[in-house]
């Protein structure tokens, strides 16, 4: 056997020892992650087909990598929070410019923008928007009346179903009535808030909020927030059940005696009454609190003051 004969078998033999000890080596770490086991075995395969070229090539991409980007980032300037991340989509220009508010496109009988605006509202959830498609049935346009109607007609017939099976498992359970009675309660303001419905089922349903409420406030009166409180007082001020509201505004300042809900609750109640002493008064002592109020309630002080 000649000299370059010999290094050459030498060369192999090397070559499959680096190899071998290289899957030996990496063997535990390929059981832990076996979604690396294919890629390793590549490798191993690439270092014993190109004896001295494959070892050389992929020792010196793991020197190259640990030297140049070895170090650990800075992280101090990302900011993870989902809170301050906005997504920001482009406009359907088309759509928007051949869209008018529903109340003007009844108003000037503008059947394609309200045909439009109908299409549009429907394709997504319309629980929002069925006050805007009871003004539709008003419509001139019967294809616009019908549809308005039948989409009104599901939707609402939904909430019925769903609004009865809440309030009879309210009804039923015992210490979960009150997680219970809160989902019954925001449920069912998103549509009454709306007044969509006549006023004998209105009264119904307003009735259940207010049952809903009252059990709260038996159960676990830290579960009927002030929020809860304001929204039936905004129910029953539209059916003038004025001494129901008097009945909550007084069991929310029981409660929450520092909420602006039940200085604005009492001043609606008064106002609508056209009880002016009383109104002043609730007035003059919403402003002698040290309650932070909102814009609306600001302009109601410069209004009356």
């Amino acid at each position: 056997m000649s000299r370059i004969e010999t290094y050459f078998l030498l060369l192999v033999v090397l070559n499959l020892c680096v190899t071998a000890a290289y899957v030996l080596w990496n063997e535990r770490h390929w059981r832990e992650e076996p979604g690396k086991r294919t890629g390793g075995r590549i490798r191993a395969a690439v270092m014993f087909f190109a004896p001295v070229i494959g070892p050389v090539f992929f020792v010196a991409g793991e020197l190259a990598r640990h030297l140049l980007f070895g170090q650990s980032a800075d992280l101090e300037d990302v900011i993870f929070s989902k809170e301050r991340v906005r997504t920001h989509f482009m406009a359907d220009e088309e759509q928007e410019r051949n869209v008018v508010p529903i109340e003007e496109a009844l108003a000037i009988s503008d059947r394609d923008s309200l045909r439009t605006l109908i299409m549009n509202v429907v394709r997504g959830d319309v629980t929002d928007s069925l006050g805007s498609l009871a003004l539709a049935l008003d419509s001139e346009d019967t294809e616009t009346s019908h549809y308005a109607a039948s989409v009104l007609r599901d939707v609402l017939n939904d909430f019925r179903q769903h609004a009865q099976e809440l309030y009879r498992q309210m009804q039923k359970d015992g210490r979960e009535a009150g997680d219970d009675a809160c989902l019954l309660i925001e449920y069912m303001y998103v549509v009454l808030k709306q007044n969509v419905f006549h006023e004998t089922e209105q009264r119904t349903f307003v009735d259940m909020f207010e049952e809903a409420c009252e059990l709260l406030y038996e159960k676990d009166y830290r579960k009927l927030t002030a929020q809860y409180i304001e929204w039936l007082c905004e129910l029953l001020l539209r059916l003038k059940e004025f001494g129901r509201m008097r009945y909550w505004c007084n069991r929310s300042r029981e409660l929450y005696p520092d909420a602006l809900s039940t200085y604005t609750c009492y001043l609606k109640m008064y106002f609508t009454q056209e009880k002016k002493t009383e109104f002043f008064r609730e007035l003059d002592r919403l402003k002698a609190s040290n309650i932070v109020i909102d814009r609306e309630t600001l302009e109601l002080i410069r209004t009356f003051s």
